[in-house]
């Protein structure tokens, strides 16, 4: 992946997360906390101490972000990201830009441990060449760890 693309992805998801805060700033009335599906990733109880939410809140961003723009990647007639190693990289490089080399796994290690488990049950560790099939199992993992830090905070 090339400088010029990672700034291009990085600055998608910088912006997708921060209209994603501009939208839901303004909600004075939270909704009610979805269900959790039955076997779903369920995060809740495992981020603690006082940045706890803002952890979270990050981390579901941050999720949501990446399958957006692992699913926007799979719509063009030539997908730049061709490999489970570079979905995890565009990971380690949003996560690096959003928050600054900070990490919320060393602060959050039981989420952390959590998600790193529900990746592998669903993605396995192939870092090897995705079809569309694996390219959507990633989509959906990314959007399932959003949802469930979204709804840790509830």
């Amino acid at each position: 992946m090339t400088g010029k693309t990672r700034a291009i992805l990085v600055a998608a998801l910088a912006l997708g997360c921060v209209a994603s805060y501009v939208m839901n700033s303004g909600n004075d009335t939270a909704p009610p906390p979805s269900p959790e599906p039955s076997g779903g990733l369920v995060l809740r109880g495992l981020f603690v101490g006082p940045s706890a939410a803002s952890d979270s809140i990050t981390l579901g961003c941050l999720c949501d972000s990446l399958a957006d723009a692992i699913e926007w990647d799979g719509q063009q007639p030539e997908p730049r990201l061709k490999a489970g190693a570079a979905f995890d990289d565009l990971r380690i490089c949003a996560r690096e830009a959003r928050l600054r080399g900070d990490s919320i796994g060393a602060r959050q290690p039981k989420a952390r441990d959590e998600i790193e488990r529900y990746m592998v049950a669903q993605l396995g560790t192939d870092g090897g060449p995705v079809d569309a099939g694996k390219r959507s199992a990633w989509v959906k993992t990314f959007r399932e760890i959003a949802r469930a830090a979204t709804n840790a905070t509830k």
